[in-house]
């Protein structure tokens, strides 16, 4: 995780700066809400090119089976040869969790303490511990839909990281104290509800990345600042904005612009202490291709 946080870092100011390019994920709908997912792109400084293809699942929770379930092909730019074919749900899982510690490092509070994770799944468990890593978190709370999900997750978590770890009857009382809020469901409608998010909250939305669903309240996104991990895609994907841009309920002001210009100090980041931030991750192709290559290279290294 922590080489991977700061993979992602360099992946986002790459992105911005143009050294990376990827194109709108490609996604087919194969009846009963789930999809079959392309997400090509091409990093230029790392001279590779590849894709992920990977299958969603919703209902794969209920089987103690991953949602997500693919491949990340690697290719090399000179021939056009596959180099390697690398496992998507593992790669995924770390990948996403750690571009939200990107953006927690760079936008929540220097003195954010208490982490809400709202879902209890794989990325929970990966956003707790990256989250850690970025900031001094001496409690972590949890709420899901599924009360023995979250209990497992409290349990398994307060072991392996030694934190107080509290279960929540309901989203509301995962949050209202909260520093830093990590969104991390299926869920089509909003799971956090803009009355009880205190001011200076970081907020990482990262469950909903349709344009027909979302996570968050119009209220949220009309009275925080958002950050994107690609404009293209916040602009076409992000139903958090999407929906209520749609009713002109908000307006592209909440953006301030992508994440990787941030980290290249040529947009704000927090301003004051009480504002709220918003990252809306999207999960990129370049992020499977960086991270991609970099197990690739490790692997080289060992081998020869």
């Amino acid at each position: 995780m922590k080489s991977c946080i700061q993979l992602m870092r360099q992946t986002l100011v790459d992105l911005a700066a143009g050294r990376a390019t990827q194109v709108l994920r490609k996604v087919m709908p194969i009846g009963e809400g789930n999809m079959l997912g392309v997400m090509p792109a091409a990093i230029t400084a790392k001279q590779v090119t590849g894709a992920k293809v990977i299958s969603i699942f919703p209902g794969n929770f209920n089987k103690g089976l991953p949602s997500h379930q693919g491949v990340v092909l690697l290719f090399e730019t000179q021939t056009g040869e596959l180099q390697a074919v690398l496992d998507a749900e593992s790669i995924t899982a770390i990948r996403t969790a750690a571009a939200s510690a990107v953006a927690t490092e760079l936008l929540a509070r220097k003195n954010a303490q208490t982490l809400a994770i709202v879902g209890s799944g794989v990325q929970a468990r990966k956003h707790v511990e990256a989250m850690i890593l970025v900031r001094g978190i001496k409690k972590v709370l949890v709420w899901d839909i599924d009360d023995s999900s979250a209990n497992r997750f409290a349990q398994e978590m307060g072991e392996k990281f030694s934190l107080p770890i509290q279960v929540c009857r309901t989203s509301i009382e995962a949050v209202k104290d909260a520093d830093i809020i990590c969104t991390l469901t299926a869920a089509k409608e909003p799971v956090v509800f803009d009355a009880h998010i205190k001011e200076g909250a970081h907020i990482n939305a990262v469950g909903a990345c349709t344009p027909q669903t979302r996570e968050l309240e119009t209220a949220t996104v009309g009275r925080g600042k958002m950050y994107a991990d690609s404009m293209e895609s916040l602009l076409n994907e992000a139903g958090d904005f999407l929906i209520p841009f749609s009713t002109g309920e908000v307006t592209k002001d909440v953006i301030v612009g992508e994440l990787g210009d941030t980290l290249s100090g040529k947009n704000d980041g927090r301003r004051n202490e009480s504002e709220i931030t918003i990252f809306e991750s999207l999960g990129l192709a370049v992020y499977d291709l960086a991270a991609a290559d970099f197990v690739f290279k490790r692997l080289q290294e060992k081998v020869l």
